[in-house]
């Protein structure tokens, strides 16, 4: 049975779960005569609060090497995130500064403030490499011989 919005005489707007061919209901208030009125729109559905900090891309090729469109496209929707986040500071998350979003922080950024782990320290799994430093683009700075092979 759908519900149907009614109105009666003294102004009361009320709704019923009714038949489709049922007669209208009298009015609860006064007990007069009601008619079917068109129903209020209904919003189904969450609202979407847009990209965070965190998942906007952070590299070039987290922007499709720069192109035009998906930066525009992405400049339009962090306008609108911070517009939100003006009027809702809690969505804003961590807003400290990304001092490092590549090789082990790639997953997780280094922050402002936040220690730095010494490859000697890192967990063992972690996106750190193991080729000298730990910064992952295969290399090390020790002063040992050069393969050949």
């Amino acid at each position: 049975m759908p519900i149907y919005d009614y109105r009666c005489d003294c102004g009361l707007r009320f709704e019923r779960l009714m038949g489709r061919d049922a007669a209208a209901p009298a009015c609860p208030e006064c007990g007069g005569a009601t008619r079917k009125v068109p129903s209020r729109p209904a919003l189904h559905g969450t609202a979407d609060v847009g990209l965070s900090r965190e998942q906007m891309p952070q590299t070039w090729r987290g922007t499709y090497h720069g192109d035009r469109e998906y930066v525009t496209a992405m400049q339009r929707k962090w306008e609108q995130r911070q517009r939100l986040e003006d009027k809702h500071p809690e969505l804003a998350g961590d807003t400290r500064p990304v001092a490092a979003h590549e090789g082990r922080y790639e997953q997780v950024p280094l922050r402002a403030g936040e220690p730095m782990i010494t490859p000697a320290a890192e967990p063992s799994g972690s996106s750190g490499s193991s080729h000298g430093h730990g910064h992952g683009h295969g290399h090390s700075h020790g002063g040992g011989s050069k393969e050949t092979t």
